[in-house]
């Protein structure tokens, strides 16, 4: 890359590049602090409100299977894949993509037939790498992510909910990217239905609770407003982690972006500095040609 004019418009290429990654990494800064609250806040909400469905259950003898902890069916499983609607966000996608295709070969496959296995996709570049891999797609919805909260998510899980209880899939598992901290995030693969409550005779000593009208009841809605939770709190999760995924990504890119700008400007100097001494030798040999 000796030529002088393709150096300075490779320079000039990377510098617009860095502004943009630089750009793109406190766009998502700002949105990571706004989606990290949301995580935060939703958390304790959502333990308190498992440890109270965990409390009640034990005091509770279930003769009977309630409709969201069928057992024994093995008939058809959706995978709920969640990732983003955008790239630039390093192996975010990628990562949940290829836990689902090595969910379903590796060991959902050994349990179901492959035409029984589906996706309910959410996020657009999970969508598309399932469409090019010709997977069994159930639905996909990438227009919740672009203005998730709990109101709009909604409809969302109870259709997902719905699959369940009206037995057109016996098995609903999770596959989504969930929040550590901005530079790291968790693949994590749950079991979202049939739902697995622990059993028990004997009530919590610890427990003070009123129960009106009865303890039974209160479980039965208890546990579709747990799962609704649970659910927004995956949608929660996963997108906090692609956001603080997409700012490492764009830092790293930044950070490349300076150290070739650097690289080539040397470059471009010391092509500078030889095309200036090539002219000096051909000044002075043309001098000397003259003088003769």
């Amino acid at each position: 890359m000796s030529n002088l004019k393709e150096i300075r418009t490779r320079i000039a290429s990377v510098k617009s590049t860095k502004q943009i990654t630089s750009a793109m990494k406190m766009v998502s800064a700002a949105k990571l602090k706004k989606a990290q609250d949301a995580v935060i806040n939703l958390r304790p909400y959502a333990e308190k409100l498992h440890h109270i469905l965990f409390d009640i259950n034990q005091s509770i003898k279930q003769e009977d299977e309630n409709i969201y902890s069928r057992k024994g069916i093995k008939k058809s499983v959706l995978i709920v894949s969640v990732t983003s609607n955008k790239g630039l966000c390093g192996a975010f996608n990628a990562n949940v993509s290829k836990q689902v295709s090595r969910l379903i070969n590796d060991d959902l496959i050994r349990k179901y037939e492959r035409e029984n296995i589906w996706i309910y996709s959410i996020g657009k570049k999970g969508t598309e790498f399932y469409q090019a891999g010709k997977f069994n797609i159930f639905k996909y919805n990438n227009e919740i992510l672009d203005k998730l909260n709990f109101d709009n998510a909604v409809p969302l899980i109870e259709e997902i909910m719905n699959c369940y209880v009206t037995k057109r899939f016996d098995k609903i598992v999770v596959v989504y990217n969930r929040f550590k901290n901005a530079g790291v995030q968790i693949l994590k693969t749950e079991k979202y239905l049939p739902i697995e409550l622990p059993k028990g005779d004997v009530l919590d000593e610890h427990m003070n609770y009123i129960f009106e009208p009865t303890k039974e009841n209160i479980i039965h809605e208890l546990i579709p407003k747990s799962l609704k939770i649970q659910l927004y709190d995956v949608l929660l999760e996963s997108l906090a982690a692609e956001h603080g995924a997409r700012m490492t990504a764009m830092h790293k890119a930044t950070d490349n972006a300076t150290a070739l700008i650097r690289n080539l400007q040397l470059h471009y100097n010391k092509a500078r500095q030889t095309a200036i001494t090539n002219e000096i030798l051909e000044i002075v040999g043309g001098a000397e040609a003259l003088s003769k």
